[in-house]
C-alpha cells in the first residue's frame, strides 16, 4: 500500500516538471482545446425535440405554417391551429425553413436550442402567387385568365349570419347580393353580372359545393305567404364557419369549362380540410346573438290618423259616423295609442349556436370533423323556432410517393323551421294605432267584441318546414407517369324537403262559428337525389420556356326529383290537423317523378411561354334530357389569354410596378333550365271526376325545336400592383349576349293552352365596367392595415325583339332599355279644381287604362354598387367594418300606400295632403272610399311614376373587434369576439328598407353577436 502511494507521489511530481517547460505548456493547452471541441461536436451531433410558435407580425397564431430540416425533402411537420409545432429528431445543429403562402420563407440556425418562436413577416408580393379554385382545376391567382372572385374563411367565418352569402354581401366586384325576407330560413338573389334570361329562373348561378353540383332552384312550395318565391337557398345548409373560401366564377374563359351549367356564373364552395399537426386540436366555437328590425317606418300616431279619418268623412258628406268606423265613432278607446310595429315586429330575436371541431394528421393523412347546432327565434313570437344542425368532415391522403391522392368530404345537414303561416309586417304597418289590445286579461285573443280582427289570430296558422341535405363527394387522382394524372371525382347530393301550413278553425274569429271541420292542412314532400361521376386525364409539361397543362374529362349526372302534395279539409279534433289521413275529405294534387339526365365531354389546353405569355382554351360538349332528340347535344367553349407585362425587361427598371396584367376572354356559355319534359306532350290528373273515374287533361304541348340558350362573353381586363404589391387596382370591362331565349310563347285561348315552349329571337345584353382597389396602407411590426374596395357599373339592355310589337310581351318590354324597366302612368299631379290625381291620357279616350296610357318607361334597377372594407390588426387585437352602398331606383311605398281617410294607418308622409292653403301638397284629399272616381285615381297613383325613386344607401354591413388571449399564459388558442351585421343604413328611400323590395315579408334584421373560440 505504501509503495503504490509512493508511485501516485511519484507520477504526480513527474508532471510538475512537465508543466514547468514551456513547450509541454502549450501541448497540454492544445489537448484541452481538442477535447473540448470534440465534446462540443459529439453534443451537436445528437439530436432533439424542438417546439415553439409561428406568428404573424400582429401576433396572432399563423396555423399550417411549414416546418422542413433544410437540406432534406420530407423532414419536417406544420404548425397546428393555435401556431404552436413539435418537431421531434432535429440535429442539434441543423436549420429550419419556416414558409407559408403569403409570407417570406425564413431559415433560422437550431444552434442547440430545443424552444424556438418563429414570427413571419408578410410578403405581399407572395400573395400573387395565391392558388384559386377554378373548379376542375386551381391556378395561381398571378397567372390565371379568367374573372374570378374570391372570398375567405377570414371575411366569412364567425359573422353572425346563417348563410355565407350574407357575409359574402359587398365584398365582390359584378356580384349582386340581395336578402329576400329576415325570415329564417329565407333565399337570397344572386346576380353576376346581369341577368341574361327573360325567365326568372333562368337566370340562378350554378353552386357547385366541394365539386358536386347543388340545385339552385329548391322550393318549399307552401311557404310562399311567409317565404317570398317559397326559395330555399342550398347554402342554408352550410354553416358558414365551415367554409374555407368562396369562388365566383364570372366570365367565359372561367365559366365554359361548365358548359351551359355556367351561363349566369358558377359559385364554388370550399369546406375546410385538415392540417397536418403532430396532435390532435380540438376547436370549440360558441355565440349568442340578437337581431331586430333594422328599420321602422314612422307612422301616424291616434290624434294624427283620427284626424285624417275624419276629414275623409268630411269630404265625402257623411256626419254620422258608420257602425262599422270603430276607430272614430266611439267604440275603440280613442286616447289609446299602440307602436303596432314595435308590437308586433318589434321583439328580439335570439340565436344561440354552438360548433365543434376536431382536426389533425400527418403529412400524408389528414382529417377534420366538425358539428354544429343553432337555435333562433323570430322578432314576431319567442314561439317560432329555425333549428339548424350539421355534421361535416374531411379526409384527405397522399401516398409517400405523392403518386396516389384522396380527397373525401361530407356534409350531413338538417333544418327545422316553424313559423306563423303568414307574414304580417302588413298589419304591423297599416294597423290602426288605437286599436284594441291583442290578448284579453286571461291570455285568449281579444276580438273586441267582433269588432277587431285581430293580427295575432295569424300565429294559430303555422308553417313547419324541414330540410334534409346530404351531399358528399370524392376526388382520386393517381400519377401514372411523370405528370401525367388520372383523376375520378363523384359524389351524391341529396335534398329532402318536407313542410306543411295548418289553418285551423282558431284562427278565425268565434263569431264565424267555425269548428275543425273548417280546418284545413297542406303537406308537401319534394325530394331531389343527384349523383355524379367525372373522370379526367391530366398532363403537365414543360420544355425549354413552355409549360403546357392539358386537361380532358367526361360528366355524367344523373337527377331525379320527386314531388308529392297532400291536402285534408274537415277534422274531427285540431289535435290530428298534422295528420292528413284524419281529414274528413283528401286530396292529392301532385304526385309525379322526374329524372334528368345530362352528359358531357369537355377539355382545357393552358399554354405559358417565359412565365408571361399565357394561352388558354377551354371546350365542352353537352347533352340534356331536357330537349328533343335533334337537339339534345350544344358545343360550347372559350378562349382566354394574358400577358404579364410587368415581367417583360423594359419594365423591370420602373421599380414602383410590382405587377402588371392584361388579359382578355371571349366564349360561349348556355343554359337548359327550363325544367324537364318541356317539350313533350304531357297530361296531369284532375281532382275532377268523370263517373268514378279520375280525368286527365293536356297540360302542355308538343314541341321538340325549341334548344339551347346561348350567352356570348366578352372581357378585357388589367390588373396592376404597385410599391411591392401593397396597392393592387384591377380593372375589368366586360359584356353578355344572351340569345335565344327560352320562354312560353303565349298562345290564344281558343288553343286551350296559355303558352307553348319556345325559342324567342330576343336578344338581352349586360355590360358593365368594374373596379377593385386592395392596399396595405400601414405594416409594422405592431399595427398592420389592410384596406379593399370595390365598385361595379352593370347596364343591362333588351338589344333586339322581332315581333315586341305584336306579342303580350310589349307592355313588359321596350327594346333599347333594361328587361327590369315597368310601365306606369305619367303623373301629372293634383287637379285644383276636383282635388283628384290626375294623369296623362295618351289615346285620348278620357279613360285612364294599361295598356293605352302607361306609356312612361321608368328604369328599376341599380346604377352601381360596391363596397369598402377594412382590416385592422394590433397586437392581439383585431378590428374589421365593411360599408356596403348601392345607387339604384326603384319602388318606393307609394306603389302601396292605402287611401287616406280609410280604417287603415299609413306613414306621416301622407300628412302632407293636397289643399288650396297647400297646393304643393302630395296626396290627395282624404276620402272613406266611397267615390269611384277618387278610389280609381288611388289605384292609378299606385301604378304611377310618382311611386318610383330614388332606394340608393350605404350600410355598414358587418363589424367586428376580436382579441386574442395571450397563448403562453393559457396554453391554448382563446379568441373573443363581439360582431354586427347590418349596423347602420344611411338612406332616402320612402319604405322599410332600400335593399329590400319583397312588399309585404320582413326585412333583413340588424344582428348582434358575441361568441368565444377556444381551440386545445
Amino acid at each position: 500500500m505504501m509503495e503504490r502511494n509512493k508511485s501516485y507521489y511519484s507520477e504526480f511530481y513527474r508532471w510538475l516538471s512537465v508543466l514547468r517547460n514551456t513547450r509541454a505548456r502549450y501541448r497540454l493547452l492544445f489537448l484541452l482545446l481538442a477535447g473540448t471541441l470534440i465534446f462540443i461536436n459529439s453534443a451537436y451531433a445528437q439530436t432533439v425535440t424542438v417546439t415553439g410558435r409561428v406568428t404573424e407580425s400582429t401576433g396572432s397564431p399563423l396555423p399550417g405554417v411549414s416546418i422542413v430540416i433544410k437540406g432534406t425533402s420530407s423532414t419536417g411537420t406544420t404548425t397546428r391551429e393555435d401556431g404552436q409545432y413539435t418537431l421531434p429528431d432535429v440535429p442539434a445543429d441543423a436549420v429550419l425553413s419556416f414558409s407559408f403562402v403569403g409570407f417570406k420563407t425564413q431559415e433560422i440556425p437550431l444552434n442547440g436550442r430545443i424552444r424556438l418562436n418563429v414570427q413571419l413577416q408578410e410578403d405581399i408580393t407572395a400573395l400573387s402567387e395565391v392558388v384559386v379554385n377554378a373548379g376542375y382545376y386551381t391556378v395561381k391567382d398571378a397567372v390565371r385568365t379568367g374573372s374570378i372572385a374570391r372570398v375567405t374563411a377570414k371575411e366569412i367565418q364567425n359573422q353572425p349570419v346563417s348563410n355565407a352569402l350574407a357575409a359574402v354581401q359587398g365584398r365582390m366586384a359584378g356580384v349582386n347580393i340581395t336578402q329576400d325576407t329576415g325570415t329564417p330560413g329565407g333565399n337570397y338573389t344572386i346576380q353576376i353580372r346581369g341577368t341574361n334570361s327573360l325567365r326568372w329562373e333562368g337566370n340562378y348561378p350554378m353552386y357547385i359545393i366541394d365539386g358536386i353540383p347543388v340545385s339552385a332552384d329548391m322550393t318549399a312550395p307552401s311557404a310562399g305567404a311567409i317565404i317570398p318565391n317559397t326559395g330555399i337557398n342550398p347554402l342554408n345548409a352550410i354553416n358558414p364557419n365551415d367554409i374555407e373560401s368562396i369562388e365566383i366564377l364570372k366570365d367565359a374563359d372561367a365559366t365554359a369549362i361548365y358548359g351551359s351549367r355556367g351561363a349566369n356564373g358558377v359559385i364554388l364552395i370550399t369546406t375546410k380540410r385538415g392540417k397536418a399537426a403532430t396532435k390532435t386540436t380540438v376547436s370549440v366555437n360558441a355565440n349568442y346573438k340578437q337581431s331586430s328590425v333594422a328599420t321602422k317606418m314612422k307612422l301616424m300616431n291616434t290624434q294624427q290618423y283620427l284626424e285624417i279619418r275624419r276629414q275623409g268623412f268630411a269630404n265625402d258628406g257623411i256626419t254620422k259616423y258608420p257602425a262599422n268606423a270603430y276607430d272614430v265613432n266611439g267604440v275603440w278607446d280613442q286616447e289609446r295609442y299602440t307602436d303596432w310595429q314595435k308590437k308586433l315586429i318589434g321583439r328580439t330575436a335570439t340565436n344561440s349556436s354552438i360548433q365543434v371541431s376536431l382536426n389533425g394528421g400527418n403529412e400524408n393523412t389528414r382529417f377534420v370533423l366538425t358539428g354544429s347546432h343553432s337555435s333562433q327565434t323570430t322578432v314576431f313570437t319567442k314561439d317560432f323556432k329555425y333549428n339548424a344542425n350539421s355534421l361535416t368532415g374531411s379526409l384527405s391522403h397522399r401516398s409517400s410517393d405523392n403518386r396516389l391522392m384522396l380527397n373525401v368530404s361530407g356534409l350531413f345537414s338538417t333544418q327545422d323551421n316553424n313559423v306563423m303561416g303568414q307574414d304580417i309586417t302588413n298589419q304591423a304597418l297599416q294597423l290602426s294605432p288605437n286599436a284594441p289590445a291583442l290578448y284579453k286579461e286571461d291570455g285568449s285573443l281579444n276580438w273586441e267584441n267582433n269588432t277587431f280582427t285581430n293580427p295575432v289570430a295569424s300565429y294559430e296558422s303555422t308553417y313547419s318546414n324541414n330540410n334534409k341535405t346530404f351531399n358528399t363527394s370524392f376526388n382520386l387522382g393517381y400519377e401514372i407517369l411523370p405528370s401525367a394524372y388520372l383523376k375520378l371525382n363523384g359524389g351524391i347530393n341529396y335534398v329532402a324537403i318536407e313542410d306543411i301550413i295548418i289553418r285551423p278553425s282558431t284562427m278565425f274569429n268565434p263569431s264565424f262559428g267555425l269548428t275543425p271541420a273548417n280546418s284545413s292542412a297542406t303537406k308537401d314532400q319534394n325530394q331531389r337525389f343527384s349523383f355524379l361521376a367525372e373522370p379526367q386525364f391530366n398532363y403537365e409539361h414543360e420544355f425549354d420556356e413552355h409549360q403546357w397543362d392539358i386537361l380532358v374529362g367526361g360528366t355524367y349526372q344523373q337527377t331525379t326529383n320527386s314531388a308529392l302534395r297532400l291536402s285534408g279539409n274537415g277534422f274531427e279534433s285540431n289535435a290530428l290537423i298534422t295528420n292528413i289521413a284524419a281529414a274528413s275529405r283528401i286530396s292529392v294534387p301532385q304526385d309525379n317523378k322526374t329524372e334528368y339526365r345530362y352528359a358531357a365531354l369537355f377539355g382545357r389546353m393552358n399554354w405559358q411561354y417565359k412565365n408571361r405569355y399565357i394561352l388558354n382554351l377551354t371546350g365542352r360538349r353537352d347533352g340534356s334530357s331536357r330537349f328533343g332528340p335533334n337537339n339534345r347535344f350544344a358545343n360550347f367553349g372559350a378562349a382566354g389569354a394574358a400577358w404579364l407585362f410587368a415581367r417583360e425587361d423594359i419594365f423591370k427598371s420602373i421599380r414602383w410596378l410590382s405587377f402588371g396584367k392584361l388579359r382578355a376572354s371571349y366564349g360561349v356559355t348556355g343554359s337548359d333550365a327550363i325544367g324537364d319534359y318541356q317539350y313533350m306532350d304531357t297530361y296531369t290528373s284532375s281532382v275532377t271526376l268523370y263517373g268514378d273515374a279520375t280525368t286527365l287533361y293536356p297540360s302542355r304541348l308538343y314541341n321538340p325545336y325549341f334548344s339551347w340558350e346561348k350567352t356570348t362573353k366578352l372581357e378585357v381586363a388589367m390588373e396592376l400592383g404597385f410599391l411591392n404589391d401593397r396597392i393592387r387596382l384591377n380593372t375589368a370591362w366586360y359584356r353578355n349576349r344572351s340569345g335565344n331565349q327560352l320562354v312560353g310563347i303565349p298562345l290564344p285561348g281558343t288553343t286551350g293552352f296559355s303558352s307553348i315552349q319556345a325559342n324567342l329571337p330576343a336578344t338581352v345584353e349586360n355590360r358593365g365596367l368594374e373596379l377593385e382597389l386592395r392596399t396595405n396602407p400601414v405594416r409594422t411590426s405592431l399595427l398592420n392595415w389592410h384596406s379593399d374596395f370595390n365598385i361595379s357599373f352593370p347596364r343591362n339592355k333588351l338589344v333586339s325583339f322581332p315581333g315586341l310589337e305584336g306579342s303580350t310581351y310589349a307592355n313588359k318590354y321596350v327594346v333599347g332599355y333594361p328587361t327590369s324597366i315597368i310601365k306606369v302612368y305619367n303623373y301629372e299631379g293634383i287637379d285644383p279644381e276636383t282635388g283628384i290625381f290626375t294623369f296623362t291620357d295618351y289615346n285620348n279616350d278620357g279613360n285612364i287604362t294599361s295598356p293605352d296610357d302607361n306609356q312612361v318607361i321608368e328604369d328599376i334597377g341599380i346604377r352601381f354598387h360596391g363596397g369598402w372594407s377594412n382590416q385592422l390588426s394590433y397586437k392581439q387585437w383585431d378590428f374589421s367594418f365593411l360599408f356596403q352602398f348601392v345607387n339604384q331606383i326603384q319602388k318606393d311605398y307609394n306603389s302601396l300606400i292605402p287611401r287616406p281617410g280609410t280604417m287603415i294607418n299609413l306613414p306621416i308622409e301622407a300628412l302632407d295632403i293636397w289643399s288650396k292653403d297647400n297646393p304643393d301638397g302630395k296626396y290627395m284629399p282624404p276620402t272613406t272610399g266611397i267615390d269611384p272616381r277618387k278610389n280609381m285615381a288611388h289605384m292609378n297613383f299606385r301604378s304611377s311614376m310618382a311611386t318610383v325613386g330614388d332606394a340608393s344607401f350605404i350600410r355598414l354591413k358587418n363589424i367586428q373587434l376580436s382579441y386574442r388571449l395571450p397563448v403562453n399564459r393559457y396554453q391554448g388558442n382563446i379568441l373573443l369576439y363581439v360582431q354586427g351585421q347590418n349596423v347602420l343604413t344611411i338612406t332616402d328611400y320612402f319604405g322599410l328598407d332600400p335593399e329590400f323590395f319583397n312588399t309585404g315579408y320582413l326585412p333583413p334584421l340588424r344582428t348582434w353577436s358575441l361568441g368565444a373560440q377556444i381551440t386545445f
